[in-house]
């Protein structure tokens, strides 16, 4: 469970990710309709979960997730889809909490890995709340969100491979040295 520092710098993550969703989704929306379901995977919603998991742990990541998509949808357009999106980005949060626990993810192949994975499983979850929502076929969404899909692989990889190492320090480092017992970023110091 994160101290008090924890919960601001989880808060400043929230914050931080909120306001890029809002800002990017407005975009989006100006764009044509065609660049829509592009335009709204750029963003920091995954990757910020994705690094705040395996900083402080599964539960801080699924609160950051789940909230980043609430608080953003408060100011975009909330709807039904809201509860199972911010519950399948904190998803990720979640596992990659999990995972850091289990592995060490240290490098940038390893980050790139786990963003792929991550980034698959949430895009095809996404894909079957749309197909049981709208009584959609599985097949045709998973069809029709591959450019999303691509996004925000690409978004997610290249962020998280390059990044990835060091916002997890930093956010270890602001959240006043939080760690368990097998962080692999504990005394590491710059990454």
């Amino acid at each position: 469970m994160p101290n008090s520092r924890g919960v601001a710098v989880t808060s400043c993550i929230v914050t931080v990710g909120a306001t890029a969703r809002i800002l990017l989704g407005e975009l989006a929306l100006a764009s044509p309709i065609g660049l829509f379901g592009v335009m709204i995977k750029v963003g920091l919603t995954e990757t910020l979960t994705i690094a705040s998991g395996l900083a402080m742990g599964a539960v801080t990541g699924f609160v950051t997730g789940v909230l980043i998509i609430v608080v953003s949808d408060l100011f975009i357009l909330p709807g039904a889809w809201t509860p199972f999106i911010a519950s399948i980005i904190g998803l990720l949060g979640l596992i990659a909490g999990i995972g850091r626990r289990r592995f060490r993810i240290e490098t940038p192949p390893a980050f790139a890995l786990l963003a792929i994975l991550l980034t698959i499983v949430s895009e095809f979850l996404q894909n079957l709340w749309v197909s049981v929502f709208y009584s959609v076929p599985i097949s045709a969404t998973v069809l029709a969100g591959l450019p999303s899909l691509f996004t925000a692989l690409a978004n997610n990889v290249i962020l998280l491979s390059t990044a990835g190492a060091r916002v997890v320090a930093l956010i270890q480092q602001a959240a006043g040295g939080y760690s368990t017992a097998r962080d692999p970023w504990r005394n590491r110091g710059q990454c």
